[in-house]
């Protein structure tokens, strides 16, 4: 099978795949179609990755040791963090019955190898199309009807800010691998500055700030943008 060179998309991709070979050589032409892609070889390798780091995607195989695909993706959807996360099978199961199952589990699409690349390239790059329709969707619907809810955050961080000096800190602040960009996303939701504005200050878009905060969400085990505050004062992870 040749795999060539398509258009440039973007999007960061969790692959796992037992398979190192075939992990390979999708991760390379995943990348060199635009994606940012991360590996992992089973699925316990998955979700610690997960926890540390969300993708917008996951692409995984379903015979994989001690945990396969199936339980795997199910451990994902009884996760709220990982519910409606985009995952899809790339799998040699290919019979009519494994597509059902994979379906019923909650995979967003199913491809069966040996398989077309520019068809995984194409689910992929569709699925984060809706994917981000719907958070677009979701960010709209929020700026129209949600006012009242994030006025009251925004009067909750305050409150917390200005309270900075009670709230107790652990003895040993936890330390979390944050990015830098992610780290001054999060310094910025500490200072009550909602998306647009983190947006604005940053010279991005509201999407990827919405990412960002998302992302500091799964790290920190939080909720809410007041839940994270609190979270960031109390364990001391705020650079200044």
């Amino acid at each position: 099978m040749e795999w060539k060179k398509v258009n440039n998309m973007a999007g960061q991709l969790l692959l796992v795949d037992d398979e190192p070979g075939l992990r390979e050589a999708v991760q390379a032409y995943l990348e060199d179609s635009g994606f940012e892609v991360n590996v992992a070889a089973n699925a316990h390798d998955a979700w610690d990755q997960l926890q540390r780091n969300m993708p917008d995607l996951v692409i995984s195989d379903i015979m994989m040791p001690q945990v396969d695909g199936y339980q795997f993706l199910k451990q994902l959807r009884d996760d709220p963090r990982f519910e409606t996360l985009p995952v899809v099978f790339l799998t040699a199961r290919g019979m009519t019955a494994d597509r059902i199952q994979g379906y019923q589990t909650g995979c967003d699409a199913y491809l069966s190898k040996p398989f077309d690349p520019d068809e995984l390239v194409a689910i992929v790059s569709n699925l984060l199309d809706r994917r981000a329709a719907t958070l677009k969707a979701a960010s709209d619907e929020g700026d129209t009807l949600n006012i009242a809810d994030m006025a009251r955050q925004i009067a909750e961080i305050r409150a917390l800010l200005t309270q900075r000096g009670a709230i107790i800190q652990t003895p040993a602040p936890i330390k979390i691998d944050f990015t830098p960009r992610e780290q001054s996303v999060l310094e910025l939701v500490v200072d009550g500055l909602m998306n647009k504005e983190i947006a604005r200050r940053l010279n991005t878009s509201v999407r990827n700030v919405e990412k960002y905060v998302s992302r500091l969400f799964s790290k920190t085990g939080t909720n809410s943008r007041t839940e994270l505050v609190r979270y960031a004062l109390e364990h001391g992870l705020m650079n200044s």
